[in-house]
């Protein structure tokens, strides 16, 4: 492993998470393969994944009386803001064209979730993964407390919306905000399912995602 300063490791920090989750083409198609890594983060050591939730949603979930709550580590702010901690993972950038795909690695949030109950049933989707490469965060999934899915792809992280990354040198943390959290399809159906309704469906924005990473 590569020895990095701070400053160092807040660059590769900011190059490699620059490009999470951005559901871009061109990040997918046609990289020759072998290319050198422009930036790489070994080991992230936090700090969070946040999702402002959307008012729509939101409402959403008031219509359908499903009450959301927080799982293990994570908390829901007053301000309406799911936060999970960041457990672990690494990121790797190439640049584009080089290697397919550009963005390669896992940002882990073991041991934290977000929960939805109604009607007496209480779904959890907990130890979220965010897969870069493939714009996609997974999860397990439990039905009262018995599991219906493990790994499941629960969101599509739409990058588009990203905007530019903001460094505290103060704190040495780096953070990005503006990734579109959507409800992937398979997810839509199996919580349409476990409440027994049709409301739900894919792409429905949950919120909006803020990743924040320490970069000592």
């Amino acid at each position: 492993m590569t020895t990095k300063t701070p400053i160092a490791f807040l660059i590769s920090g900011a190059l490699a998470l620059g490009v999470v989750a951005c559901g871009d083409d061109e990040d997918e198609a046609g990289g020759g393969g072998g290319g050198e890594p422009v930036a790489q983060v070994d080991k992230l050591t936090g700090v969070s994944t946040s999702v402002a939730l959307d008012a729509a949603f939101v409402e959403a979930l008031t219509t359908l009386k499903v009450t959301p709550g927080p799982v293990g580590d994570a908390k829901i702010t007053k301000a309406g803001e799911a936060v999970f901690p960041i457990t672990g993972g690494n990121v790797t950038y190439y640049e584009p064209g080089t290697e397919s795909p550009s963005v390669q690695g896992i940002i882990n949030h073991e041991g934290s979730g977000l929960s939805l109950e109604a009607g007496g049933t209480l779904v959890e989707l907990e130890n979220f993964d965010v897969d870069p490469g493939a714009s996609v965060l997974t999860g397990d999934v439990s039905v009262d407390g018995k599991v219906a899915a493990k790994d499941a792809e629960l969101f599509f992280l739409d990058g588009r919306t990203l905007n530019p990354l903001e460094v505290d040198k103060k704190s040495n943390t780096a953070t990005l905000q503006g990734t579109t959290v959507k409800l992937k399809q398979s997810a839509a159906e199996l919580l349409n399912k476990t409440f027994k309704i049709d409301a739900l469906a894919g792409d429905f924005v949950i919120g909006t995602a803020t990743i924040t990473i320490n970069a000592s």
